[in-house]
């Protein structure tokens, strides 16, 4: 996922998110918005690059995303890589979460392989985080600014709710005792470990666009 940013005038700011997901970008509105930003979505922006995830961390392909975007589209960028890992699992499928099984993969194909996997793992050693990485690039493709978070669980053995994508169904927030597919939007908004990356990301975003 990556975000391209630009001002529109002195009080509003234009991102778009780059990624088709709709999903993903419900994450991000409501926390944006007080901020006078607009966010859209590679649906805008049909000249976009399609980006390699090479990289072996989070943290390396959201760089990828944010500079290989920024210099060619010549705006600022917000790239963002997250997935699951999964604690039973030696982290997987971590970085290869999207296409955990296979080059074909689906979220229901991508979740019955995981789930396959953990079948003989306990209850209480199903531990699992999600994590975010995001990297904020300027239009030259240079990183300014970066940020990480996760947000920990475990994973249940039948998916419950209807709401969220990718392994959602099956992963419970603690707390709350809900996966993030029962959560609904408004609250993983609020949980998410994408939402937590962009806010603690927020500031220096905001500060690096005035500068500029």
């Amino acid at each position: 996922m990556c975000l391209f940013i630009h001002f529109a005038t002195e009080h509003f700011m234009e991102l778009v998110l780059g990624t088709h997901n709709a999903k993903k970008r419900g994450e991000l509105v409501e926390l944006l918005a007080p901020y006078g930003i607009t966010l859209k979505t590679l649906a805008d922006f049909p000249n976009s690059l399609t980006v390699d995830e090479t990289g072996t961390t989070f943290a390396a392909n959201a760089a990828l995303k944010a500079g290989q975007q920024a210099k060619h589209l010549e705006r600022w960028v917000l790239g963002e890589d997250s997935g699951l890992c999964v604690d039973a699992l030696g982290g997987a499928p971590g970085v290869y979460s999207a296409r955990f099984s296979g080059p074909d993969a689906t979220d229901a194909k991508n979740n019955e392989l995981l789930i396959s996997r953990l079948a003989d793992i306990p209850a209480e050693k199903r531990t699992a985080y999600y994590v975010c990485s995001a990297a904020l690039a300027d239009p030259t493709g240079t990183i300014r600014a970066t940020a990480e978070a996760r947000c920990h669980g475990v994973l249940r053995t039948e998916p419950s709710g209807e709401g969220g994508f990718g392994y959602d169904p099956y992963f419970e927030v603690r707390e709350y005792h809900r996966t993030f597919a029962e959560l609904g939007a408004t609250v993983k908004a609020v949980l998410s470990h994408r939402a937590r990356a962009i806010r603690e990301m927020l500031p220096l975003i905001l500060r690096c666009l005035t500068a500029n």
